[in-house]
Protein backbone atom coordinates (compact mmCIF):
# COMPACT_ATOMS: atom_id res chain seq x y z
CA UNK A 1 0.00 0.00 0.00
CA UNK A 2 2.89 2.39 0.83
CA UNK A 3 4.44 1.67 -2.58
CA UNK A 4 1.11 2.42 -4.27
CA UNK A 5 0.74 5.69 -2.38
CA UNK A 6 4.25 6.74 -3.40
CA UNK A 7 3.58 5.89 -7.05
CA UNK A 8 0.26 7.76 -7.11
CA UNK A 9 1.76 10.75 -5.28
CA UNK A 10 4.66 10.95 -7.76
CA UNK A 11 2.32 10.69 -10.76
CA UNK A 12 -0.06 13.35 -9.39
CA UNK A 13 2.67 15.63 -8.09
CA UNK A 14 1.28 15.71 -4.54
CA UNK A 15 2.23 14.28 -1.15
CA UNK A 16 1.36 10.77 -0.01
CA UNK A 17 -0.73 12.31 2.77
CA UNK A 18 -2.84 14.11 0.17
CA UNK A 19 -3.33 10.87 -1.77
CA UNK A 20 -4.44 9.18 1.43
CA UNK A 21 -6.98 11.95 2.14
CA UNK A 22 -8.46 11.63 -1.35
CA UNK A 23 -8.69 7.83 -1.22
CA UNK A 24 -10.38 7.98 2.19
CA UNK A 25 -12.82 10.74 1.22
CA UNK A 26 -11.44 13.24 3.73
CA UNK A 27 -12.20 16.96 3.43
CA UNK A 28 -9.60 19.68 2.96
CA UNK A 29 -8.43 18.76 -0.56
CA UNK A 30 -8.97 21.14 -3.49
CA UNK A 31 -11.15 19.83 -6.31
CA UNK A 32 -8.33 20.14 -8.88
CA UNK A 33 -5.94 18.23 -6.60
CA UNK A 34 -8.53 15.50 -6.09
CA UNK A 35 -8.97 15.15 -9.84
CA UNK A 36 -5.20 14.89 -10.29
CA UNK A 37 -5.04 12.03 -7.79
CA UNK A 38 -7.95 10.22 -9.45
CA UNK A 39 -6.34 10.68 -12.87
CA UNK A 40 -3.10 9.24 -11.49
CA UNK A 41 -5.00 6.20 -10.24
CA UNK A 42 -6.42 5.65 -13.71
CA UNK A 43 -3.10 6.17 -15.50
CA UNK A 44 -1.28 3.72 -13.22
CA UNK A 45 -4.03 1.14 -13.63
CA UNK A 46 -5.19 1.10 -10.02
CA UNK A 47 -8.88 0.48 -9.40
CA UNK A 48 -10.66 3.41 -7.79
CA UNK A 49 -12.38 2.78 -4.42
CA UNK A 50 -16.12 2.27 -4.95
CA UNK A 51 -17.04 5.68 -3.54
CA UNK A 52 -14.65 7.40 -5.98
CA UNK A 53 -15.72 5.68 -9.18
CA UNK A 54 -17.29 7.62 -12.02
CA UNK A 55 -20.79 8.67 -11.06
CA UNK A 56 -23.79 7.52 -13.02
CA UNK A 57 -25.21 10.28 -15.17
CA UNK A 58 -28.69 8.92 -14.68
CA UNK A 59 -29.30 8.40 -10.95
CA UNK A 60 -30.14 11.00 -8.31
CA UNK A 61 -30.76 10.00 -4.70
CA UNK A 62 -33.65 11.40 -2.67
CA UNK A 63 -33.50 10.80 1.09
CA UNK A 64 -36.73 11.50 2.99
CA UNK A 65 -38.08 10.83 6.49
CA UNK A 66 -40.92 8.36 6.92
CA UNK A 67 -43.70 8.57 4.34
CA UNK A 68 -46.62 8.50 6.80
CA UNK A 69 -46.83 12.27 6.66
CA UNK A 70 -48.37 12.86 3.20
CA UNK A 71 -46.31 16.01 2.59
CA UNK A 72 -43.18 13.89 2.05
CA UNK A 73 -44.64 11.70 -0.73
CA UNK A 74 -46.03 14.89 -2.31
CA UNK A 75 -42.58 16.47 -2.33
CA UNK A 76 -40.99 13.24 -3.58
CA UNK A 77 -43.47 13.17 -6.46
CA UNK A 78 -42.62 16.72 -7.54
CA UNK A 79 -38.88 16.03 -7.34
CA UNK A 80 -39.21 12.70 -9.13
CA UNK A 81 -41.20 14.21 -11.99
CA UNK A 82 -38.75 17.11 -12.36
CA UNK A 83 -35.78 14.72 -12.46
CA UNK A 84 -37.47 12.43 -14.98
CA UNK A 85 -38.17 15.37 -17.31
CA UNK A 86 -34.43 16.11 -17.27
CA UNK A 87 -33.51 12.52 -18.10
CA UNK A 88 -32.56 11.42 -14.59
CA UNK A 89 -33.89 8.51 -12.56
CA UNK A 90 -34.80 9.26 -8.92
CA UNK A 91 -33.76 6.72 -6.31
CA UNK A 92 -36.01 7.12 -3.26
CA UNK A 93 -34.42 6.17 0.06
CA UNK A 94 -36.74 6.45 3.05
CA UNK A 95 -35.84 6.45 6.72
CA UNK A 96 -38.06 4.27 8.88
CA UNK A 97 -38.05 3.64 12.63
CA UNK A 98 -35.55 0.87 13.27
CA UNK A 99 -34.46 0.95 9.63
CA UNK A 100 -31.49 2.49 7.86
CA UNK A 101 -30.11 5.79 9.13
CA UNK A 102 -29.46 8.82 6.96
CA UNK A 103 -25.72 8.03 6.97
CA UNK A 104 -26.37 4.43 5.89
CA UNK A 105 -28.71 5.55 3.11
CA UNK A 106 -26.14 8.10 1.97
CA UNK A 107 -23.42 5.45 1.83
CA UNK A 108 -25.70 3.12 -0.13
CA UNK A 109 -26.46 5.83 -2.71
CA UNK A 110 -22.82 6.90 -3.02
CA UNK A 111 -21.74 3.28 -3.52
CA UNK A 112 -24.24 3.06 -6.38
CA UNK A 113 -22.66 6.05 -8.04
CA UNK A 114 -25.53 8.53 -7.89
CA UNK A 115 -24.83 11.84 -9.61
CA UNK A 116 -26.16 13.78 -6.61
CA UNK A 117 -28.43 13.62 -3.55
CA UNK A 118 -31.40 15.68 -2.34
CA UNK A 119 -32.08 15.57 1.41
CA UNK A 120 -35.55 16.37 2.79
CA UNK A 121 -35.88 17.29 6.48
CA UNK A 122 -32.66 15.44 7.29
CA UNK A 123 -30.04 15.80 10.00
CA UNK A 124 -29.10 19.17 8.53
CA UNK A 125 -32.27 20.49 10.21
CA UNK A 126 -31.17 19.22 13.64
CA UNK A 127 -29.05 21.80 15.45
CA UNK A 128 -27.56 19.08 17.66
CA UNK A 129 -26.36 16.89 14.76
CA UNK A 130 -22.76 16.75 13.54
CA UNK A 131 -22.61 18.60 10.21
CA UNK A 132 -19.21 17.10 9.39
CA UNK A 133 -21.02 14.27 7.56
CA UNK A 134 -21.97 16.69 4.80
CA UNK A 135 -18.43 18.03 4.46
CA UNK A 136 -17.22 14.46 4.08
CA UNK A 137 -19.79 13.92 1.35
CA UNK A 138 -18.63 17.06 -0.44
CA UNK A 139 -15.04 15.82 -0.15
CA UNK A 140 -16.09 12.76 -2.12
CA UNK A 141 -17.26 15.01 -4.94
CA UNK A 142 -20.98 14.28 -4.53
CA UNK A 143 -23.24 17.33 -5.19
CA UNK A 144 -26.22 17.68 -2.83
CA UNK A 145 -29.09 20.02 -1.96
CA UNK A 146 -30.82 20.31 1.44
CA UNK A 147 -34.56 20.97 1.89
CA UNK A 148 -36.18 22.23 5.15
CA UNK A 149 -33.58 23.35 7.64
CA UNK A 150 -30.57 25.66 7.28
CA UNK A 151 -27.11 25.32 8.78
CA UNK A 152 -24.35 27.92 8.38
CA UNK A 153 -21.86 25.08 8.89
CA UNK A 154 -22.70 23.31 5.62
CA UNK A 155 -21.39 24.61 2.29
CA UNK A 156 -24.41 23.76 0.16
CA UNK A 157 -27.61 25.25 -1.28
CA UNK A 158 -30.68 25.10 0.97
CA UNK A 159 -34.38 25.20 0.00
CA UNK A 160 -36.84 26.35 2.70
CA UNK A 161 -40.33 27.70 3.23
CA UNK A 162 -40.53 30.98 5.15
CA UNK A 163 -41.54 29.53 8.53
CA UNK A 164 -41.58 32.93 10.23
CA UNK A 165 -43.91 34.41 7.62
CA UNK A 166 -46.14 31.33 7.91
CA UNK A 167 -46.73 32.04 11.59
CA UNK A 168 -47.51 35.68 10.82
CA UNK A 169 -50.16 34.56 8.33
CA UNK A 170 -51.75 32.16 10.84
CA UNK A 171 -51.74 34.51 13.83
CA UNK A 172 -53.03 37.48 11.79
CA UNK A 173 -55.90 35.36 10.49
CA UNK A 174 -56.89 34.13 13.95
CA UNK A 175 -56.52 37.56 15.56
CA UNK A 176 -58.82 39.01 12.89
CA UNK A 177 -61.43 36.47 14.03
CA UNK A 178 -61.22 37.80 17.60
CA UNK A 179 -58.96 35.16 19.15
CA UNK A 180 -56.77 36.49 21.94
CA UNK A 181 -55.46 33.16 23.33
CA UNK A 182 -53.70 31.50 20.40
CA UNK A 183 -51.52 28.45 21.06
CA UNK A 184 -48.72 26.91 18.99
CA UNK A 185 -48.23 23.13 18.82
CA UNK A 186 -44.98 22.01 17.27
CA UNK A 187 -42.12 19.52 17.36
CA UNK A 188 -38.86 19.34 19.35
CA UNK A 189 -37.03 22.65 19.74
CA UNK A 190 -33.72 21.39 18.35
CA UNK A 191 -34.99 21.59 14.76
CA UNK A 192 -34.38 24.75 12.72
CA UNK A 193 -37.94 24.96 11.27
CA UNK A 194 -39.32 24.74 14.83
CA UNK A 195 -37.06 27.52 16.05
CA UNK A 196 -38.07 29.73 13.14
CA UNK A 197 -41.76 29.08 13.68
CA UNK A 198 -41.36 30.07 17.33
CA UNK A 199 -39.61 33.29 16.32
CA UNK A 200 -42.36 34.16 13.85
CA UNK A 201 -45.14 33.20 16.25
CA UNK A 202 -43.76 35.20 19.18
CA UNK A 203 -43.29 38.28 17.00
CA UNK A 204 -46.75 37.96 15.43
CA UNK A 205 -48.49 37.54 18.80
CA UNK A 206 -46.66 40.59 20.11
CA UNK A 207 -47.61 42.64 17.04
CA UNK A 208 -51.23 41.49 16.83
CA UNK A 209 -52.15 41.00 20.48
CA UNK A 210 -49.56 42.95 22.42
CA UNK A 211 -48.37 39.96 24.47
CA UNK A 212 -44.82 40.00 25.79
CA UNK A 213 -42.50 37.34 24.30
CA UNK A 214 -41.88 35.85 27.76
CA UNK A 215 -45.62 35.32 28.30
CA UNK A 216 -46.08 33.80 24.85
CA UNK A 217 -43.21 31.34 25.25
CA UNK A 218 -44.25 30.33 28.77
CA UNK A 219 -48.00 29.92 28.19
CA UNK A 220 -48.82 29.54 24.51
CA UNK A 221 -46.16 27.23 23.04
CA UNK A 222 -46.25 23.46 23.47
CA UNK A 223 -43.63 21.07 22.08
CA UNK A 224 -44.53 17.50 21.15
CA UNK A 225 -44.00 15.03 18.27
CA UNK A 226 -44.72 15.66 14.59
CA UNK A 227 -47.53 13.11 14.63
CA UNK A 228 -51.27 12.97 15.08
CA UNK A 229 -50.75 11.82 18.65
CA UNK A 230 -48.26 14.61 19.23
CA UNK A 231 -50.74 17.20 18.04
CA UNK A 232 -53.39 15.71 20.29
CA UNK A 233 -51.15 15.86 23.36
CA UNK A 234 -49.96 19.40 22.69
CA UNK A 235 -53.46 20.70 22.01
CA UNK A 236 -54.83 19.12 25.17
CA UNK A 237 -52.27 21.10 27.16
CA UNK A 238 -53.09 24.32 25.27
CA UNK A 239 -56.84 23.89 25.80
CA UNK A 240 -56.17 23.63 29.52
CA UNK A 241 -54.49 27.05 29.25
CA UNK A 242 -57.71 28.52 27.79
CA UNK A 243 -56.52 28.74 24.19
CA UNK A 244 -59.39 29.27 21.76
CA UNK A 245 -57.22 28.63 18.71
CA UNK A 246 -54.23 26.42 17.96
CA UNK A 247 -51.68 26.74 15.18
CA UNK A 248 -50.01 23.41 14.40
CA UNK A 249 -46.63 22.82 12.75
CA UNK A 250 -48.03 20.13 10.44
CA UNK A 251 -51.37 18.97 9.12
CA UNK A 252 -50.92 15.66 10.93
CA UNK A 253 -50.59 17.52 14.23
CA UNK A 254 -53.68 19.57 13.30
CA UNK A 255 -55.73 16.38 12.89
CA UNK A 256 -54.56 15.42 16.37
CA UNK A 257 -55.64 18.86 17.60
CA UNK A 258 -59.16 18.28 16.26
CA UNK A 259 -59.26 14.90 18.00
CA UNK A 260 -58.14 16.51 21.29
CA UNK A 261 -60.89 19.12 21.04
CA UNK A 262 -63.57 16.51 20.44
CA UNK A 263 -62.37 14.40 23.33
CA UNK A 264 -62.93 17.45 25.54
CA UNK A 265 -66.46 17.87 24.17
CA UNK A 266 -65.50 20.88 22.05
CA UNK A 267 -66.51 21.48 18.44
CA UNK A 268 -64.18 22.73 15.73
CA UNK A 269 -64.46 25.57 14.83
CA UNK A 270 -67.36 26.67 17.07
CA UNK A 271 -65.44 26.23 20.32
CA UNK A 272 -61.84 26.16 19.11
CA UNK A 273 -60.15 27.01 15.80
CA UNK A 274 -57.34 24.91 14.32
CA UNK A 275 -54.75 25.86 11.68
CA UNK A 276 -52.43 23.29 10.08
CA UNK A 277 -49.20 23.58 8.13
CA UNK A 278 -48.28 21.98 4.74
CA UNK A 279 -51.64 21.67 2.93
CA UNK A 280 -51.03 17.97 2.47
CA UNK A 281 -52.97 16.02 -0.18
CA UNK A 282 -56.58 15.24 0.86
CA UNK A 283 -56.45 17.67 3.80
CA UNK A 284 -59.19 19.74 2.16
CA UNK A 285 -61.55 16.78 2.63
CA UNK A 286 -61.21 16.31 6.39
CA UNK A 287 -64.07 17.04 8.79
CA UNK A 288 -64.05 19.98 8.98
CA UNK A 289 -61.90 20.90 5.94
CA UNK A 290 -58.64 22.17 7.43
CA UNK A 291 -57.52 25.78 7.33
CA UNK A 292 -53.78 25.52 6.79
CA UNK A 293 -50.59 27.21 5.65
CA UNK A 294 -49.78 25.89 2.18
CA UNK A 295 -46.15 24.93 1.79
CA UNK A 296 -44.97 25.83 -1.74
CA UNK A 297 -44.08 22.22 -2.54
CA UNK A 298 -44.02 22.45 -6.37
CA UNK A 299 -41.77 25.51 -6.37
CA UNK A 300 -39.47 24.08 -3.67
CA UNK A 301 -39.14 20.69 -5.36
CA UNK A 302 -38.41 22.16 -8.78
CA UNK A 303 -35.88 24.59 -7.31
CA UNK A 304 -34.10 21.73 -5.53
CA UNK A 305 -33.79 19.76 -8.77
CA UNK A 306 -32.71 22.78 -10.82
CA UNK A 307 -30.06 23.72 -8.25
CA UNK A 308 -28.72 20.16 -7.99
CA UNK A 309 -28.52 19.68 -11.77
CA UNK A 310 -26.63 22.97 -12.13
CA UNK A 311 -24.10 21.69 -9.62
CA UNK A 312 -23.86 18.32 -11.37
CA UNK A 313 -23.27 20.24 -14.59
CA UNK A 314 -20.31 22.07 -13.09
CA UNK A 315 -21.96 25.29 -11.93
CA UNK A 316 -22.03 25.06 -8.14
CA UNK A 317 -24.75 27.04 -6.39
CA UNK A 318 -23.56 29.49 -3.74
CA UNK A 319 -23.78 28.62 -0.06
CA UNK A 320 -27.14 30.27 0.33
CA UNK A 321 -30.75 29.62 1.21
CA UNK A 322 -33.60 29.91 -1.25
CA UNK A 323 -36.68 30.85 0.80
CA UNK A 324 -40.21 30.36 -0.57
CA UNK A 325 -43.29 32.21 0.64
CA UNK A 326 -46.15 30.09 2.03
CA UNK A 327 -49.86 30.83 1.57
CA UNK A 328 -52.81 30.87 3.96
CA UNK A 329 -55.65 28.62 2.80
CA UNK A 330 -58.84 29.32 4.74
CA UNK A 331 -61.32 26.46 5.02
CA UNK A 332 -63.71 25.25 7.69
CA UNK A 333 -61.58 24.69 10.81
CA UNK A 334 -61.35 28.36 11.82
CA UNK A 335 -64.12 30.74 12.89
CA UNK A 336 -64.80 33.67 15.21
CA UNK A 337 -63.61 33.24 18.77
CA UNK A 338 -66.23 31.97 21.26
CA UNK A 339 -67.03 34.92 23.52
CA UNK A 340 -67.48 32.98 26.74
CA UNK A 341 -64.10 31.20 26.48
CA UNK A 342 -62.26 34.44 25.64
CA UNK A 343 -63.75 36.06 28.73
CA UNK A 344 -62.48 33.12 30.75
Amino acid sequence: MTTRLADIAAQAGVSEATVSRVLNGKPGVAATTRQSVLAALDVLGYERPVRLRQRSAGLVGLITPELENPIFPALAQVIGQALTRQGYTPVLATQTPGGSTEDELTEMLVDRGVAGIIYVSGLHADTTADMQRYEQLRAQGVPFVLIDGFSPKVEAPFISPDDRAAMTLAVTHLASLGHTRIGLALGPKRFVPVQRKIEGFVRAVQDQLGLAPETTEAELIQHSLYTLEGGQAATTALIERNCTAVVCASDMMALGAIRAARQRGLEVPRDISVVGFDDSPLIAFTDPPLTTIRKPVPAMGQAAVRTLLEEIGGTPAPHSEFVFMPELVVRGSTASAPRDRNRA
